[in-house]
This record gives structure tokens, sequence and C-alpha cells, in this order.
């Protein structure tokens, strides 16, 4: 009785879809003892290879079949959307633009706390016994501040030790809450020598390692000894971290093009002119001109 009320079922598909969306009685699927599941065909633009699915049932020892559900399902060969991956796993390098932000977990693998910001020195520190009582009471009395109370040593060694501590974390940039982890660092360093390592083709093809390479800018820390920077403008990797056993033919010293040698001045010059002046100079006159005619000699026996 379930399996023939076919057009019980077509009229809750078209009740439930746009007219003229519900096409043609597809098959018929037993679900249990009573529990039929027609499926008709979807016409409806967007909806390929979907079906309208409706389940009708009937109750022990009655006549009656009943409606029990309306429902729009997709076939084997429907078009659907892809599916659902978070944003986390969906996220690639690139994929952040001008104002984007992304949060990172409290508890992400690839951090570690950084500098904890625990001010207070450990009972045996150099900064909690270099803060004694007459120490306090001299500053205090510097300050103008009159002293009703025994000193509290251990806020006062937390006080000096919070100044001094958080001031040379300050200057040596240890102020951060978080920091790479040992997995951070392995995690970069696989991608960094996945992408410009010494199994990449260019790497392959190279004529010497980055290691030797003069555009080269080493690393701070410990990923000095695996990895550096580039800073050849040609290179395919300029900017980029690179392998110390990266290469590319932008080596420093694997085409070094020779000086041009410059040839000799000639010896004597056969090719050029020299330029010579038309009017005699001062000197010349005077060496080779004659005496003026009125000019009287100083012996007579050379007249």
């Amino acid at each position: 009785m379930c399996a023939e009320a076919v057009d019980l079922a077509r009229a809750a598909a078209e009740e439930a879809a746009a007219p003229g969306v519900v096409g043609e009685h597809v098959s018929a699927v037993s679900e249990g003892d009573r529990v039929v599941t027609h499926l008709f065909e979807c016409k409806e633009m967007g909806y390929r290879g979907w079906r309208w699915a409706v389940t009708v049932a009937r109750a022990s020892r009655s006549k009656l079949v009943t409606l029990d559900e309306t429902v729009l399902l997709p076939g084997p060969d429907s078009l659907q959307a892809p599916e659902w991956v978070p944003w986390s796993d969906r996220l690639r390098p690139g994929d952040m633009g001008p104002g984007d932000l992304l949060p990172t977990e409290a508890e992400d693998l690839r951090l570690e706390p950084g500098w904890s910001g625990e001010d207070v020195p450990p009972p045996n520190s150099v900064l909690r016994e270099s803060v004694t009582p007459q120490a306090l009471a001299d500053l205090v009395e510097a300050e103008d501040i009159e002293v009703t109370a025994e000193p509290d040593l251990d806020a006062a060694s937390a006080t000096t030790g919070r100044g001094t501590i958080s001031a040379v974390a300050e200057e040596l940039g240890m102020r951060r809450a978080r920091v790479l982890s040992r997995y951070g660092l392995h995690i970069a360093a696989d991608r960094w020598d996945e992408s410009f390592g010494a199994k990449t083709p260019m790497a392959q093809a190279a004529p010497a390692p980055c290691v030797s390479c003069g555009f080269l800018l080493p690393l701070a820390g410990s990923l000095r000894q695996a990895f550096g920077v580039c800073a050849n403008e040609f290179s395919p990797a300029d900017g980029r971290v690179v392998s110390l056993a990266y290469g590319c033919g932008g080596h420093s010293e694997a085409a070094v093009m020779p000086t041009p040698p410059r040839p000799a001045p000639h010896v004597l010059d056969e090719l050029g002119a020299d330029a010579f002046s038309l009017e005699p100079s001062g000197d010349a006159a005077a060496a080779g001109a004659p005496p003026p005619s009125d000019a009287t000699p100083e012996n007579p026996d050379d007249a």
C-alpha cells in the first residue's frame, strides 16, 4: 500500500516545491516495515541530479497511508557544493590581504611562552639579596618618606627585580608573550627547504651552493646553521629564506667576469700630429731674432 501511494507522494512534493519542478517518479525505496520513500526528479534550475524524496508510512493494522516527510535530496550524479572545510584548513600562503586578521589558537603548537613576565626573583637571587633593610631605609630617606612600619622585603625585591628584569628584557627584545617552539622551527625549516632547498631543480643545476655565495645574508639564532636570505635581485629567490644547500645561476663566484685588459700607451705615436703655433713665443723671438739696428755694442772690437 505504501509503494502504491505514488499520487499521495507526488501531491506532497508539489505542495512543498515550486510549481512545475517535480518531474517523473524515479523509484520507491523501502525504509523499513510499512515505510517507503518515493523519489521524483527535480527540474528546478541549479539542482541538476537532485530528487524530491517523499516518505510515506502506514500504521499497523491500518488501511490508511499517511505522509511522513518531504525533502529535497542529492542524487548520485547531482551537482553539489564541495565538502565544507574549516577556514583554518582552507587558508593558504598568500591568502591574507591588507586589513585581514589571522588569529592564532591559545594552544598553538608552533608557539611557546616567551618571557613569562615573572618579575619576582628567586629566593636565592642576587637581586633579592641586594635589597637589604639598610638599603631600603637609605632609599626611603633619600625620598623624604617617613618609615612607619617594618619594610616589606618581598615587595621591595619584586619592585627592584621588576624594574631591572623588565628593562633588560625590553632592551634585548624579549618582551614577547610567545615565541617559536621547536615544532614551529622544524615545520618552518621543512617548508623553506621544500621551496628553496637542495632538492629543487634550480639547486640541482646550480654551479655552487648558497653557502659560498656573497649575496647570502645569514639568519640569526639556531637557523643560521642551515638558512639565510638571498640578496641577489636577479635570483629567483631574492628576498626569500633559502637553504645553504640551495643554489642558482646567479652565484657570486660562479662566473666572474674578467676585467678587460687596457693596452699600454704607444712609445712613438705615428698616428697623431703635434700642434705647433705659427707665431714664435717671446722666448723664441728673443733667442733667434737679431738685435735692433740702433743698439750700441758694449765692446767696440765686436762691432
